[in-house]
């Protein structure tokens, strides 16, 4: 049966339609807080006017996540450039305004210091800051992280070249409650796998000041649980720093350190005693990086290096 003439419409088809389209404010949040943030964006928020108001709701904007996304994602050349940035930027500062300063989780990629800027003013609950990967995240817009956001607890600023000690002594001044901290960089001993996707330019520019960092992380964040600082240019000298003042780790990521031994590890690491997990060096350093004349003799690897055939 028709219910509408010459159109082949059904009454309950039209029932439907018509359902969807008055549902209420509640209803659609309702609805929407079951969707995941990548699926809001690429579909409810385009649909209509009613829709995108019920996405603005700050119940939805709490966390704002394209982690997920770019994890699952083959990194690209794209992603390097100043439009997607700006692409970035423009969801997140969506978001904080949105939100009405109960953003409490940021995890993202390829932002930059206008949107982290915006953050840090208008998000004073924020408790997750993970931002790997942002050329151009800077000391200065962490800064107003420190000042503003003080209930940090989790903090990854992975192969953000352009934030140093400096940020790190802010940080770990200013939000006494930081718990995790990632501070990893890329591989800089085999770069191949970021050759041709990440700016030369940038895979020359990483930090070369491991011990500083260190010293920072072990005078200011006593409260790290867990620590990541992967290809860190550390020596036992920053570790000793770490360990001296982190008492409280519980889980250690080393692996790409080079500049440490096992030994090195092994006595810096004996008076943390909640430490559950260490992830020491497990690679095979080439001569073209290392000379053997700076180690006296190539022996000395069974010692330097954890891999599956030095097994110390």
């Amino acid at each position: 049966m028709e219910g509408k003439e010459g159109t082949g419409e059904s009454d309950t088809e039209s029932v439907l339609i018509s359902d969807w389209a008055e549902l209420t404010l509640e209803c659609l949040i309702n609805i929407l807080s079951r969707l995941t943030f990548e699926h809001r964006w690429t579909g409810p928020l385009l649909v209509c006017k009613p829709w995108l108001n019920a996405c603005k709701d700050p119940s939805l904007n709490s966390v704002f996540d394209l982690e997920t996304r770019f994890d699952s994602s083959t990194e690209s050349t794209r992603w390097w450039t100043t439009e997607f940035e700006r692409r970035i930027d423009s969801m997140l500062r969506s978001v904080i305004s949105w939100s009405n300063g109960n953003l409490t989780k940021i995890l993202t990629r390829h932002c930059s210091d206008d949107s982290i800027n915006l953050a840090a003013q208008r998000c004073p609950n924020l408790q997750v800051l993970s931002i790997k990967t942002c050329p151009r995240v800077t000391d200065a817009s962490m800064a107003q992280i420190a000042y503003h956001c003080r209930n940090l607890k989790q903090l990854d600023i992975s192969y953000c070249y352009e934030i140093s000690h400096e940020s790190l002594v802010l940080i770990g001044r200013n939000c006494p409650n930081l718990k995790v901290l990632k501070r990893n960089l890329m591989n800089w001993l085999d770069p191949s796998q970021h050759v041709g996707i990440v700016p030369d330019y940038y895979l020359n520019a990483c930090p070369q000041d491991g011990d500083t960092e260190a010293a920072a992380i072990g005078k200011f964040m006593p409260q790290l649980e867990q620590l990541e600082i992967r290809f860190s240019k550390l020596s036992a000298k920053g570790l000793g720093s770490i360990c001296e003042g982190c008492l409280k780790l519980e889980y250690l990521d080393l692996s790409g350190c080079a500049k440490l031994t096992s030994r090195d590890i092994v006595n810096a690491t004996s008076n943390l005693k909640d430490l559950k997990e260490v992830k020491k060096p497990n690679f095979y350093i080439p001569r073209s990086v290392f000379h053997a004349e700076r180690y006296g003799h190539w022996r000395l690897y069974d010692e330097r290096f954890q891999t599956d055939v030095f097994r110390i």
